[in-house]
Order: structure tokens, then sequence, then C-alpha cells
């Protein structure tokens, strides 16, 4: 096993490594002591000990094989290895024992793998096991009063720990803050340039599709000038319109995020829209509205022309998990607390799978695409301070809750 290895271990398999090594060493210890000196220690309760202790080890790797490791069996495991080096250092000379120090491992241990209240639990049980070390020993064994000098290997060992605890553990926790910081950092990063090539691919159709739609205008003027009855003159008229007007919308949308733009908007105004957008997309779906018109009454959320888009997109995706089970109906549900309103897009479908959560983060394949609407919904979303979840239904189906903070409420005039 190689560091590389080791780095890439859990906490659990960590400590059960460390043990495996550290019982070898006490084993090859005591034998190499007691053959050294043999009237100085109790081998017969020193091999009992570690026994035991091999036993719970061994207990404890195929315990953890089938289980995940948590906070809880990491501060089991170290309170565990506090017992077995306080019974060896019990029967080879307690508190005086050279190797009494070996208290703070278990210490430093949960110091980079424990949360704060764990880590005092396990200081507490190391500095009460140095105690009852110490309290065991008869004071005058060297014929003389080591009474002061007890006292000071105590105060010494209760430094030791508080040194250890803070200093190691504000450290690893400062390190492991970072960290996550940094990983969150490139995944925004990787996020900002997914949305980036997005970007230039839909400016560049669009500029693209730009000059061939007006050809086709001027074309079907002209057609419609002399042939102003002929079906097929009459059936691409809506077509067209309805090209140019998304491409002018489009073209919109990107002069908006360009500069910016951004605005306050009634949240029961922006409900009221999104009911507009999708019946005249779907007009055939159910589309329920569910709030309190007292608590939802003159609250304000700043918005900007992507988020009715990211709204319908999220509503367009719960029509397509309703289709999957026959269903025909989608809930909108407003929730308002002091500082944020959640908007909650209930489908009646399926339900989402693993992998299908974690789309909405990055392009991620799957079964119906790779989630590049959900991903820009996403965005836009955070660009406005909010946060966009996905979790099933308790019930059936899935949820898509856009977490928006309300600005200041605006009074009535």
């Amino acid at each position: 096993m190689n560091l590389n290895d080791f780095k890439t271990m859990s906490n659990m398999q960590r400590i059960l490594s460390l043990r495996t090594v550290a019982i070898i060493i006490q084993l090859c210890a005591v034998l190499g002591w007691y053959f050294v000196m043999p009237h100085n220690i109790n081998i017969k309760a020193l091999l009992i000990v570690i026994g035991g202790e091999t036993c719970f080890h061994l207990l404890s790797i195929l315990w953890f094989k089938s289980k995940s490791d948590s906070d809880f069996s990491v501060t089991v495991q170290a309170i565990a290895d506090i017992i077995f080096l306080t019974l060896l250092m019990s029967f080879s000379g307690g508190a005086t024992n050279a190797f009494v120090s070996l208290l703070l491992m278990p210490i430093v241990i949960g110091a980079v793998s424990l949360p704060t209240r764990l880590l005092m639990l396990v200081s507490l049980c190391a500095v009460a096991a140095y105690s009852a070390l110490l309290m065991s020993l008869p004071i005058n064994q060297h014929h003389m009063d080591m009474t002061n000098h007890f006292i000071g290997m105590w105060v010494n060992f209760l430094l030791s720990v508080i040194v250890v605890t803070l200093v190691v553990g504000t450290m690893s926790r400062m390190i492991t803050s970072r960290e996550r910081a940094i990983a969150n950092q490139r995944e925004e990063q990787l996020k900002s340039e997914q949305l980036i090539s997005l970007g230039v691919a839909s400016a560049q159709v669009t500029h693209q599709l730009a000059t061939p739609l007006a050809n086709l205008q001027l074309l079907f003027e002209e057609l419609h000038e002399h042939y102003p009855n002929d079906e097929a003159v009459v059936a691409m008229q809506l077509p067209l319109e309805t090209c140019c007007r998304e491409l002018r919308h489009f073209r919109e949308l990107a002069t908006s995020i360009r500069e910016k733009a951004s605005f306050e908007l009634a949240v029961t105004t922006l409900v009221s829209n999104l009911k507009v957008a999708i019946n005249l997309q779907y007009p055939d779906v159910r589309l329920t509205a569910i709030y309190d018109e007292v608590t939802t009454h003159n609250k304000y959320i700043k918005s900007d022309a992507m988020l009715l888009p990211a709204l319908c997109n999220l509503v367009q995706n719960a029509i397509h998990a309703n289709r999957k089970n026959t269903m025909n109906e989608v809930e909108v549900t407003l929730a308002i607390s002091t500082q944020t309103v959640a908007i909650m897009i209930r489908d009646f479908g399926l339900g989402l799978s693993i992998e299908s959560r974690k789309i909405g983060g990055e392009l991620v394949p799957s079964k119906d695409g790779l989630g590049m609407a959900l991903m820009l919904s996403s965005s836009s979303v955070e660009r406005l301070g909010g946060t966009l979840m996905l979790e099933n239904h308790p019930q059936s189906g899935a949820v898509a809750t856009v977490s928006l903070p309300l600005i200041r409420q605006i009074k009535d005039h």
C-alpha cells in the first residue's frame, strides 16, 4: 500500500489500517521487553489485552465491509483505542510508562476525522483514562513524595490534549473547508464553460438562421400578394410569424443578459405569467396554482428576462414526466417565508432516478437528453441569488423547488 492508496481511503479504513500496524508493534514490543526483562511486566495480562484488541479489530473489519462508516462509528473506534491503550498501560507501569503519550493518537485521528462535539468527547475520554492511570499509582512508590511530579505530568498531558484538539482540529477543518471551496469553484468553472459554449452555439445558430428566415419572409410576402387565398400560402403564415417572433425574443433576451437588466416582480404576477405561457404552449395541460393570497400579497422578487423561461422549462419537464405515466396535471405551489419564496413545481410522473437528480449542475447524458434545459434553468435561478432542488414527492412524481430571495416588501399606495 502506497501513500496515494492511503489518501483515497475512508476515515474508517485508515483507522483499521493504523490499528493493524499498532497491534503488530504492540505484540513485538511486549514480547521483546519480556525476553529482555521478564520480571518487570505481566506478560499474561498484556497478551490477553492484545488478544481482546485483535478480536475487536477483526470484528470491526468484518462489520465495516458491508457498512458505511459514520462520525459515530469513528468515535466508537477512537474510544475503543483509548480503552485498549489504557489497559496496556495499566499492566506495564501505568502513568509512568514511557509510551503513555500514545493516548494522544486517538485525539489526533479524531481531530482530522470528527466534528467538534465528538472530538471533545474523545478528548475527555483520553483525559479521563490518563487521570485513572495516574490515580492508580502509589504516591510513594519511588521512596519519595512524587505528588507534585504526577500533578505536573497530568497538567502537561491536559495541555497537550487542548493543543491537539484546538490546533489540529481547527487546521483540519480549515483545510477541509478550503478543499471544498476549491472543488466548488472547479464545478462552477466547468459549468460556466459549458454555459458559454451553449451560448456561443445558440448565438451562432441564430445568426445563421436570421438571413434565410428574412428571405423566406420576403418570398412569403410576394406569394401572398399573388396568391392570397392559396391554402399552402395561408398555412405558411403562422409558422413564419412564430419563427420571427422567437428570433426577436432571443435577441431581446441576449440584450437583457448582456446589459444585466433586472427588475422587481410580484410573486403572483410571476405565477400568472407562467400560467399564461404554459396555456399558450400546452392548452390541454391542467396547471394548478396553489398559494395563499394573503401571504403572497405584495411580495416581490428580483427578476430578469430569463426567469420566466427557466420556470417554463421546469414545467415542460414536468409535462413530459406526466406523459410517461399518462397524467395531465401540474401543480405549482408557493411557500412564503420571511426571506424567501419557494416555487414548487410538481408532476405526477414516475419520479426521478438517482442519476436524474444529478442533472442540472452540468450536462449529464440521460435517456431524455443531456439535461440542458435544467442546467440553463439552474443557472438563471442562481444568477438571481436563488437555488434549484430536485426531489421525489412522497406520494408520486417529482418536485422541482425554486427558492428565490424576497426583496423589500412594497406597500400599497
